[in-house]
């Protein structure tokens, strides 16, 4: 289990914990000091599967939600993205939904 943000356990993630220090952040994008991010997912998603290996390289901390397991998160990104589609990343109130992970770094650009 996370301490910091009480995630569980998964297989490539055995002590539960998505989140890296503030400083490891700082270090790959020091411009952009996002306080929540959030990468809603479905774990058959093959993007999403990307989406989340593009920001463990980049030293990105987030909080895994899975839409499939938990139907208020859900319906939470249909009304952020507008759309039932994965992933969806809403890195505080700013939202990219849908996405290859080609558009990850342009968005992470643009969040300055």
């Amino acid at each position: 289990m996370c301490p910091a943000r009480g995630l569980g356990v998964s297989q490539d993630n055995p002590r539960g914990c998505h989140h890296l220090p503030e400083a490891a952040f700082a270090i790959s994008f020091p411009s952009v000091k996002p306080q929540h991010i959030r990468l809603f997912v479905k774990p058959s998603c093959p993007w999403c599967h990307k989406a989340e290996d593009w920001l463990k390289k980049h030293g990105i901390a987030y909080e895994r939600v899975d839409v499939i397991a938990d139907r208020k998160a859900l319906a939470e990104m249909e009304r952020l993205s507008g759309q039932s589609s994965a992933p969806t990343l809403d890195v505080n109130g700013k939202i990219l939904a849908d996405f290859g992970p080609e558009e990850l770094a342009p968005f992470w650009k643009g969040l300055k």
